[in-house]
C-alpha cells in the first residue's frame, strides 16, 4: 500500500514537473534558456537605447504626419516596427512619451533657435536674418520639424503648444517682443511693425513653405527651391519688404 501510494506520488511529481516544464517552454521559448523576460523587455542592453531612439523616431514622424492626438502608443509601435509591448516597456502613456520627447528633442531644438536676438542687441537686421537661418537648418536637419511646428505649435489647440507652455511658460516670446519694441524706439527697426507678430512672420515665411515642400516640389516654377533660398527671400521681405533696395 505504501509502495502503491509512493508510486502514485512519484508520478503526480512527475506529470506536475512535465506541465511546469512545458510552461516554461512555452514562456521562454526554448528548454534550458535563461529566465523569461518580461513581456517588451528588450533582447540585449545593448540594443535597449537604439530601440528607444528608434521609437522617439517613429513617435516624431507620426505626429509630424497625423497630429499626436490622433496617434496611439499602438501605432508608435508598429511605425518602429515593434510590438505594442516593447512600446509599454519604454512609455506606459502617450503623456509620458511627450514628456521624454520634449526633454529630450525639443528642447535641444528650442536652444538652437534661441538666442538670435540675444547675440545680436544692437543689431535687428543681423538679428531678424539669424532667426530665419536657424529656423531654416533646423528644418533641413529634422525632416519632422516644419509639419510638427505648423500642426501642433502654429495651430490652436495644438497639444504640444500646450505642453510647453505649461512647462516653461512664454519668457521667450516675451524676451522677443521687447527686443522688436526697443529696436523700434531707437529708430533700428519699422514703428509700423507690430512687435507680436514679427516672430510669427518670420516662421510663415521659413517653416512654411518647408512643410508645404511635397505640395509644391513638381511644380516647374518652384521645384528647384532649396532652403537657403527659401531663408533668403524671408530675409528680403522682412528686411526690405517689396520696395526695391535703395541705390548705393
Amino acid at each position: 500500500m505504501v509502495m502503491a501510494t509512493k508510486s502514485a506520488a512519484v508520478g503526480s511529481s512527475g506529470r506536475d514537473e512535465q506541465v511546469s516544464e512545458a510552461q516554461e517552454g512555452e514562456s521562454t521559448g526554448a528548454q534550458g534558456a535563461p529566465a523569461a523576460r518580461r513581456p517588451g523587455r528588450p533582447s540585449g542592453s545593448g540594443r535597449g537605447p537604439e530601440q528607444r531612439a528608434r521609437l522617439l523616431d517613429a513617435a516624431l514622424a507620426l505626429f509630424a504626419r497625423q497630429g499626436i492626438v490622433d496617434t496611439t502608443l499602438g501605432q508608435v509601435a508598429r511605425e518602429a516596427g515593434f510590438t505594442p509591448a516593447m512600446m509599454h516597456y519604454y512609455f506606459k502613456t502617450r503623456d509620458q512619451l511627450l514628456d521624454v520627447l520634449i526633454d529630450e528633442r525639443f528642447l535641444p531644438l528650442r536652444a538652437k533657435l534661441s538666442g538670435s536676438f540675444q547675440t545680436n542687441p544692437d543689431d535687428p537686421i543681423a538679428g531678424i536674418t539669424l532667426l530665419a537661418q536657424r529656423f531654416v537648418e533646423v528644418a533641413g536637419d529634422y525632416p519632422w520639424f516644419p509639419s510638427l511646428w505648423i500642426r501642433e505649435v502654429i495651430s490652436e489647440g495644438g497639444l504640444l503648444k500646450q505642453r510647453m507652455h505649461e512647462r516653461f511658460g512664454n519668457a521667450n516670446q516675451k524676451s522677443g517682443i521687447e527686443f522688436i519694441e526697443k529696436w523700434q524706439k531707437e529708430g533700428k527697426l519699422n514703428r509700423e511693425l507690430e512687435p507680436s507678430l514679427v516672430f510669427l512672420s518670420v516662421i510663415g515665411l521659413t517653416i512654411l513653405p518647408l512643410a508645404t515642400s511635397s505640395m509644391w516640389r513638381n511644380d516647374p516654377a518652384r521645384r528647384k527651391l532649396t532652403a537657403d533660398d527659401i531663408a533668403r527671400h524671408a530675409v528680403a521681405l522682412l528686411t526690405h519688404g517689396v520696395t526695391p533696395p535703395a541705390a548705393a
